[in-house]
């Protein structure tokens, strides 16, 4: 009997310039693997909705400097992740449904400040923040799969939101002339309300 592999790296807080507050609450784990289904529609549509956000990123900020080619890749990458995951999604019978929308996205984004400068920094540091959040729920997916082909697939991913996390950071700060010291105290404050939102959505069978 072949072995589960063990992710080389275990980003579970975010390895990179996004440190979670919280840690995901230890029922989650338990929870999703029991409903893997429905979590594997929820990522679906958790990619879906990261190359439309990268997309979108580049539509509404094509002046600042290295967005528009990161963006046009990171919604390459983001699509072709849809893609295996609606492949594995057919393999098991299972068909995209309509999107419910995600309350712990839907949260965060009521945070974002409406100035247009600050708003550039806050859409970015959320999506930052959504990505260290993926990051450590696809790493726990990984140790948790049995399925060794599963386990690889989703530890291969959560690599790519922690590489996303401080992707998202580095243009936050690009976006505030290089105020790196305020972007992470407003980092800070963005993780804070992150984790009150984590708290308010509760345990639910999805990535978030």
């Amino acid at each position: 009997m072949s072995s589960r592999p063990t992710p080389s790296r275990r980003p579970l807080s975010g390895a990179g310039p996004v440190i979670l507050h919280a840690p995901t609450d230890p029922g989650w784990l338990p929870l999703a693997l029991a409903n893997f289904d429905a979590v594997l529609v929820d990522h679906a549509h958790c990619e879906k909705k990261a190359a439309a956000n990268a997309l979108s990123m580049l539509q509404a900020y094509p002046d600042l400097p290295g967005l528009p080619s990161q963006m046009a890749r990171l919604a390459r990458e983001e699509s072709a992740h849809l893609a295996r995951v609606l492949d594995l999604m057919a393999a098991r019978g299972l068909t995209l449904t309509r999107d419910a929308g995600d309350p712990y996205a839907q949260g965060l984004q009521k945070h974002v400040r409406t100035p247009a400068l600050e708003r550039r920094v806050d859409r970015l540091l959320v999506a930052a923040i959504i990505e260290a959040r993926s990051c450590e729920r696809l790493s726990l997916l990984a140790e948790g799969l049995t399925d060794p082909a599963l386990a690889r697939f989703y530890g291969e991913l959560a690599q790519s939101e922690d590489g996303h996390q401080s992707l998202f950071h580095r243009l936050a700060v690009t976006a505030s002339n290089g105020d790196e010291a305020g972007v992470d105290a407003r980092l800070q404050h963005l993780l804070a309300q992150e984790s009150r939102v984590l708290a308010d959505v509760g345990l639910r069978a999805a990535i978030h």
